[in-house]
């Protein structure tokens, strides 16, 4: 039980879930877009949102501005999120257009400000669950976007509801957030993609 529960913390890494959420829309929109742009559009996703958050890590750890990829301490989490705004800036700049993916661009802008609310929070010394406000707004898309194609996608809602909870259960086995700090990154997670709803919904 507890690998169990500690691996939901590497499967529903905060990183991931940008990618999660562009491989979501590409796997049920019924709209065709060429292969060849679902793939450059996924590697840049990959590149800016993954790979080089990563790099940017061992930057920090080598600066040591932060100890471990697990960001104990509140105060270690503002650079990373600093980077992370920046990051997701660049992504709704020059990836994803309004006019031609409307889903993605909101999408990201949603992320956007969910991390803007979690650098206010680190700023007033606040540790948020990055973890639960990740797969909490992915999981809002995955809502908004059975409910835009007229798709009945139940099971995967139902599906990310028991990762929702299965990742709460993590992160409350291994001590790293109590239950204000999920509740919190949740809604955190879930608010702005609604907000962004009415712009393409």
């Amino acid at each position: 039980m507890n690998h169990f529960l500690r691996f939901a913390a590497y499967l529903f890494h905060p990183l991931l879930m940008p990618l999660f959420g562009v491989l979501i829309y590409f796997t049920i929109t019924p709209r065709f877009i060429e292969p060849d742009i679902v793939r450059a559009k996924v590697i840049a996703i990959i590149i800016i949102t993954l790979l080089i958050p990563i790099v940017s890590f061992f930057l920090l750890k080598n600066l040591n501005l932060i100890r471990s990829i697990h960001l104990v301490d509140v105060k270690e989490r503002k650079f990373p999120l600093m980077i992370q705004i920046l990051l997701y800036l660049l992504v709704i700049k020059m990836i994803f257009s309004p006019y031609e993916n409307p889903e993605l661009y909101y999408f990201f802008v949603g992320i956007l400000i969910s991390t803007i609310a979690a650098l206010i929070l680190v700023l007033l010394r606040f540790k948020v669950s990055l973890h639960q406000l990740g797969l909490a707004g992915v999981t809002m898309f995955l809502i908004a976007l059975s409910i835009h194609f007229k798709i009945n996608m139940l099971i995967g809602i139902g599906a990310f509801f028991f990762f929702n909870g299965w990742i709460a259960s993590s992160r409350l086995h291994t001590g790293s957030h109590n239950y204000i700090e999920l509740i919190i990154g949740f809604f955190l997670g879930v608010l702005p993609q609604i907000i962004v709803l009415n712009f393409w919904l």
